[in-house]
């Protein structure tokens, strides 16, 4: 059996694995994303492909796994390479397990049946050369994460801790550390029973080693997977990356000739007549080109009027006079959605919905919006683990008694419970973290639980309806899976741009502590630093050592003096063996 997946339709083809083969599928008539189909596996050693339409039969079951021996080389009718390895000791059957195959970090399912030390056989589509596996290795490693390519053409993540003997070492066994503990967000639609057009969605925070992103987009390559495109592009520099995916983007966009769309808006309402406007377009209409226009006055749109609208519309968005969104804790150059917007607009959730569909069209457009997001928001956009330390930009007081408490010897003196206190318009409202958790006292035995609990309200469930209203309006306009080649910080870049950096006015404004504390700006290592930067640095690598430093590359609208002092070089000096998190505010 194989479950149709997202976005496929009738005619289309997608990727299955079965008994250990790859197989294309074609969806038959009739059947809808999410629904079973029956696979008839012919009785070859090599993955074929399946053109004819299958039988579907939802309650069949699926069969069991075959462990044959194969030539590690072995290529399939599709270009994949077929692969044995051994089991290793403690997997059982149905746990996955990491491993290097030429070259790539793969995860694989151990077969049904299969035993320790017994050969089983996989796929993989793709060979990269060993310096792109290190370039995905540097790009997918902050915060010690690793995005790899499993056997069923889809991407996962696993908490790298280094390579021993040729096999990546899983951290998921290890025991519980506090700076290990990282959720993805899951978001799932399904077709309501009401109406087969409406679509319902589902969001949830996951364990990061349950997630994971499929390598399909039906609207490019005829639904192929795009696993060795976007692992091969996930390696190569930022200016790379933006390349071919605009070069993706071209492939799905709809041509002038054949449907465009006008918007026209007041510019004494701008904000409601675009949200208006913007929200009564459907998905499909969404990719075709925008023209703008300012009611009573003239002018054509060749460019000027969009960037206009892009600027000004994103400003009265993020702003919080409006109420829907809120300053970062520690950054006021970071927006964060505010936990009580729905009690100042009754109307918050359509607007959240159309500020994703305005980033994802700005993406999609080339165009630069006036607002930076904190960066669990990008992470969330582009389905990356959020870790205890990105608390710190929702809730700086909450992220720093977290980090006590877990040096406690003993919790039970904080007389903590599993609840949280939230203000409401200076109402205060108590909020359980799990079921009776006012009357559950936190101890030495549950604190971990209690840290992963404050962790999942505070970074989705307070504002859980916000995000995934924000993520559908997003994807209706970006197919989720183009996203996977770019990281956090180059989501920000690419949304608003490269910042106009002071390199003068950041010197004056910094702070330096520790060793470099006496003659600051004098000392000879700090005079290095400032002259690399000044000197070898481009922008983009300027941007990108602010974000390191304040978390955002957003400076453009306020002087960095605004922003705390800033630690450049701190007390500690982290040497390579140093497990501390990577941080500029240590």
């Amino acid at each position: 059996m194989a479950t149709v997946p997202h976005g496929v339709r009738s005619g289309e083809q997608f990727p299955v694995l079965v008994n250990n083969q790859q197989l294309m599928v074609t969806c038959p008539p009739g059947v809808r994303p999410g629904m079973q189909v029956r696979i008839m596996v012919p009785t070859s050693r090599r993955g074929t492909s399946l053109s004819t339409p299958q039988e579907m039969d939802p309650s069949s079951s699926s069969s069991g796994s075959e462990n044959a021996r194969v030539n590690s080389h072995m290529r399939s009718p599709f270009g994949n390479q077929m692969f044995e390895v051994n089991v290793p000791q403690g997997v059982r059957s149905g746990q996955a397990f990491a491993l290097i195959a030429n070259g790539q970090r793969v995860m694989v399912t151990c077969p049904a049946n299969a035993r320790p030390g017994q050969k089983i056989r996989f796929q993989l589509p793709i060979k990269l050369s060993s310096d792109e596996i290190q370039s995905i290795k540097l790009n997918y490693q902050k915060d010690g994460w690793v995005r790899c390519l499993s056997t069923d053409l889809t991407f996962h993540w696993i908490r790298s801790e280094g390579e021993v003997d040729g096999q990546l070492k899983d951290s998921r066994d290890l025991t519980w550390a506090f700076e290990r503990i990282a959720f993805v967000r899951e978001l799932r639609s399904s077709a309501t029973v009401s109406s087969k057009s409406k679509v319902d969605h589902s969001l949830q925070l996951v364990p990061a080693k349950e997630a994971s992103l499929s390598t399909v987009v039906p609207a490019i390559n005829n639904g192929t997977s795009l696993a060795q495109e976007l692992s091969r592009y996930a390696a190569m520099p930022f200016q790379h990356k933006e390349a071919w995916f605009r070069q993706q983007i071209a492939k799905i966009q709809v041509p002038w000739e054949d449907g465009h769309i006008k918007i026209n808006v007041r510019r004494e309402n701008l904000l409601q007549d675009s949200m208006e406007a913007t929200e009564s377009i459907t998905q499909g209409d969404m990719r075709k080109i925008f023209r703008f226009e300012f009611i009573s006055e003239p002018g054509v749109d060749a460019g000027g009027v969009a960037r206009e609208w892009f600027q000004l519309v994103s400003a009265l968005l993020f702003n919080p006079d409006f109420a829907l969104w809120s300053y970062s804790s520690i950054n006021q150059m970071c927006m964060q959605i505010n936990p009580s917007s729905g009690v100042a607009n009754d109307e918050h959730l359509r607007y959240f919905h159309f500020t994703g569909r305005l980033l994802g069209k700005a993406l999609f457009d080339r165009q630069i919006v006036a607002g930076h997001l904190v960066r669990p928001l990008y992470k969330h956009i582009l389905g990356w683990p959020v870790t205890v330390a990105d608390l710190e930009q929702l809730d700086a007081d909450t992220y720093a008694n977290l980090c006590k408490l877990k040096d406690l010897e003993d919790v039970e003196v904080c007389c903590l419970d599993f609840t949280v206190t939230e203000d409401h318009w200076g109402t205060a409202q108590t909020i359980e973290l799990k079921s009776d958790g006012a009357n559950c006292m936190v101890t030495n035995r549950n604190v971990d639980e209690y840290i992963q609990l404050q962790m999942r309200y505070r970074l989705l469930e307070r504002v859980k309806e916000q995000i995934k209203a924000l993520l559908v309006g997003f994807y209706d306009v970006i197919p989720e899976a183009l996203l996977s080649v770019f990281d956090f910080q180059e989501l920000e870049l690419l949304l608003c741009g490269l910042p106009e950096i002071d390199i003068e006015d950041w010197k004056r404004n910094t702070e330096y502590t520790g060793d470099y504390e006496r003659k600051g700006a004098s000392n000879k290592v700090v005079k290095w630093f400032w002259e690399v930067v000044v000197d070898e640095f481009d922008e983009e690598h300027k941007a990108r050592l602010l974000q390191f430093v304040t978390g955002t590359s957003g400076v453009k609208y306020r002087v960095l003096a605004e922003i705390a002092k800033l630690r450049l070089l701190t007390k500690r000096l982290i040497g390579p063996s140093s497990r501390l998190l990577r941080s500029s505010r240590q």
